[in-house]
């Protein structure tokens, strides 16, 4: 091994053995700090990333599929109460192809697989009852793959057709749904049940369509749609025409200076009209028309006399020709009917009312006849209906806006104030941390400076000196002699092991040493760095 590194790690072992209690505490620490850090980061990165292999699994399937990963030896973690498998991300499709060759998973929730086992001898009400079976199992397995939703049940009531009734009934569908923890469906996720359902069975509307969910909720009800109960129904609909009216006034007033009340009264029964209307068409000609014509003509007296007094006929005296003629028509027009059947739904708005509150502070120049048309616009008023809207200037208490300002403001405060001190202790450790490791080193530097003086063997003494074509050293040196350290001090002595000096005062000493560096300039330099390192002070 060369001498500079022989050197080097001699150094480094001085440098060890001088440390204190404390300074080898700190660096058995460290060290074990870096190593778990390191064996940390390698396990981390040689991690294999898993990924689902199946998930809704049933208990038996589920127990299988472990038994056989088990088998072949491939790492797997359980998820979702056991429902979901996941295995490392190289071995999913390996996995899958031997599952399916095992004829896993073998449960079925129903679906048309329950067609594949009908026999040829099953009767018509088996062939119906199984196929309402099989469509009920496909939707309740599409419902089950959407976000969130964990089982789905679906049940159908399809009335039978026959041709011994006039009219029919719709066919209706009720959806159980059970949500993952913590998870709420909302509107959208009920809007898309209800029109999957309803697509999925000819002759059902969206309104067949109820949707339960594990809690009770009613999110879908059959004649009513996807808005909730009739008090959420009320709710929503004044919460949305107060924000329509709110965001209008925020900018005509500037936020905070106008305040908004809606208030709707809304019908919670659903009935259906059947209206008839008739009318007769301009311009159009007659269906049928048919005319009779009846005509007399003859000579004689009248056939009775004039009565007289006492009731008593009395002959009359005109004589001459008698004609009768008499003509009868009879048509038939068309007449427009129309039948309209209405259904009105739940939830129809008998009158609703709207009040505006604007901030007298900022209302000098307001035409409140403007507002009131805005508002009026804005939230669907219906004079005719009953609806009323009602704008006042009042004058604003601002005790409540300042108190809350000042509650928003501390909370804001305290925020600030608890993120400032996440980021000061996380800089404390980090700042401890890079200050005690940079002490440590300078620590290390200063007693590397202070030890660390260019040490010469015997060897490199005596050929020292038979470069230099120095004289032979007046006395005699031990076998074994510790390393010789050359001293910056110009009138010093050399030192050596044993207590003895070698004489020679700091001229003859860089004469020696401008003869070394003409001869080897390595060794020159080596030696000069060490007397420099040895005027550094401590």
């Amino acid at each position: 091994m060369p001498a500079q590194i022989t050197s080097v790690f001699r150094r480094l072992g001085n440098a060890i053995r001088e440390f204190t209690v404390a300074q080898r505490t700190m660096a058995i620490i460290g060290v074990a700090v870096l190593a778990l850090g390191t064996a940390a980061l390698t396990m981390w990165a040689t991690q294999p990333a898993y990924t689902p292999l199946y998930s809704g699994l049933s208990g038996s399937d589920a127990n299988t599929i472990v038994e056989q990963l088990r088998t072949d030896g491939v790492s797997y973690e359980l998820s979702d109460g056991g429902a979901t498998i996941l295995v490392p991300e190289a071995d999913v499709y390996d996995q899958r192809l031997k599952s399916a060759a095992a004829g896993l998973p073998s449960s079925s929730t129903g679906g048309y697989s329950l067609l594949d086992t009908m026999g040829v001898t099953a009767s018509e009400f088996q062939q119906s009852v199984t196929y309402k079976r099989a469509l009920e199992g496909e939707l309740a397995a599409t419902i089950e793959a959407m976000k969130g939703v964990q089982t789905a049940s679906v049940r159908l009531a399809i009335p039978e057709a026959t041709v011994f009734t006039e009219e029919t009934n719709d066919p209706t569908a009720s959806v159980f749904v059970g949500t993952r923890n913590g998870i709420t469906l909302n509107a959208d996720q009920v809007q898309a049940i209800v029109h999957l359902t309803s697509a999925s069975i000819d002759g059902m509307k969206p309104t067949d369509v109820a949707v339960i969910d594990a809690a009770g909720v009613v999110l879908s009800a059959v004649g009513v749609g996807a808005t909730g109960s009739a008090g959420q129904q009320a709710s929503d609909y004044e919460e949305r025409v107060r924000g329509s009216v709110q965001a209008m006034l925020d900018k005509v007033v500037g936020p905070g200076n106008a305040t908004v009340v809606v208030a709707a009264d809304m019908s919670y029964q659903s009935a259906q009209v059947v209206e008839e209307s008739f009318s007769v068409p301009e311009n159009a000609p007659a269906l049928n028309e048919a005319v009779t014509t009846e005509s007399y003509t003859g000579g004689g007296g009248a056939a009775a006399g004039v009565l007289g007094p006492d009731n008593i006929a009395v002959p009359a005296e005109a004589t001459g020709d008698g004609t009768f003629t008499s003509e009868d028509t009879t048509r038939n027009n068309a007449i427009n009917k129309v039948t309209e059947t209405r259904t009105v739904p739940a939830g129809e708005i008998n009158r609703q009312t709207v009040s505006v509150a604007v901030n007298a502070a900022v209302a000098e120049n307001l035409n409140v006849a403007n507002v009131t048309s805005l508002v009026s616009s804005a939230a669907g008023i219906d004079v005719a209906r009953g609806d009323a809207v009602t704008v006042e200037v009042v004058s604003f208490n601002a005790a409540g806006a300042d108190a809350a300002a000042a509650a928003l403001a501390e909370a804001a405060a305290a925020e600030e104030a608890a993120r400032n001190a996440g980021i000061l202790q996380v800089g404390l450790i980090v700042a401890g941390t890079v200050i005690a490791f940079v002490l440590g080193l300078i620590l290390y530097a200063r007693r590397s400076r202070r030890q660390s003086r260019q040490a010469i063997e015997l060897n490199e003494l005596v050929q020292a000196r038979s470069a230099l074509d120095a004289p032979t050293v007046p006395f005699s040196l031990p076998p074994q002699m510790a390393p010789l350290f050359i001293d910056s001090a110009p009138t010093q002595a050399y030192p050596v092991a044993g207590g003895g000096a070698l004489p020679g005062g700091g001229d003859q000493r860089v004469a020696d040493i401008d003869a070394l560096a003409l001869r080897d300039p390595q060794m020159a330099a080596e030696m000069l760095r060490g007397l420099m390192d040895d005027r550094q002070p401590a």
